[in-house]
């Protein structure tokens, strides 16, 4: 459990015995990238947190699970899009929603409208206009669900 860290700093350690200032910047790049990943990942556990004390596993398959129907689609749609933070961040909380029901439909919306981006549709709109952005948007929330509903066509893979 221990080895990756481990091995790391033994890493870290040699190079800076070779070049101490290359090592000094990357230690602050990997601060620097800490510090940007605390917010939305404190965020995704206290979303994991109230999601296991309030919402029990029949809710998120009510909801999310494979017979969601069209609620499902539209509930992981708009969590997508409104979801701020990097990817990796969410990827605790969509496994967490997976063994408690969520189908791998839902999980593939939910990341693709990630792509939306409401905070950004004021530039997009600036620079390339609202027919341009409209239909752009519609097109990825359609192509979300298609590729929703391929990937529920596919079984579910077996982990080791």
């Amino acid at each position: 459990m221990f080895l990756f860290p481990i091995v790391i700093l033994v890493i870290y350690a040699v190079l800076f015995v070779i070049s101490p200032g290359k090592v000094g910047l990357a230690i602050k790049s990997s601060g620097n990238v800490f510090l940007n990943m605390i917010i939305p990942l404190s965020l995704v556990f206290v979303i994991m947190l109230l999601i296991n004390l309030f919402l029990k596993p029949a809710a998120v398959a009510k909801f999310l699970g494979k017979g969601s129907g069209v609620k499902g689609i539209v509930l992981s749609a708009a969590a997508g899009i409104i979801s701020t933070g990097p990817i990796y961040a969410w990827y605790p909380l969509l496994k967490d929603l997976k063994e408690k029901g969520a189908g791998e439909s839902s999980i593939a919306i939910f990341l693709y409208n990630r792509a939306v981006k409401p905070f950004l549709l004021p530039v997009m709109v600036t620079y390339f206009g609202w027919l341009y952005v409209v239909t752009l948007i519609i097109l990825t929330i359609l192509a979300s669900v298609v590729v929703g509903f391929s990937v529920s066509i596919f079984p579910p893979a077996k982990r080791k």
